[in-house]
């Protein structure tokens, strides 16, 4: 079984951080953001950088 992975925080697996919750599908952390524009855009460069700090290594980068 593979463990669901945080949309918000690049890299690491869900940790199911909210109450009542079964991963990111129904985090209300995760659908306040991608429902805002700006903080939207600043997950979108979060990951750029780190998908570039895994390329750098030589490591798959995530989507």
């Amino acid at each position: 079984m593979v463990a669901p992975r945080c949309p918000l925080r690049p890299g690491e697996p869900c940790t199911l951080c909210q109450a009542f919750v079964t991963g990111p599908e129904d985090c209300q952390t995760v659908k306040l953001v991608m429902q805002d524009p700006e903080l939207r855009e600043l997950l979108a460069e979060r990951r750029r950088e780190y998908n570039a700090q895994r390329k750098a290594q030589k490591i798959t980068p995530v989507s």
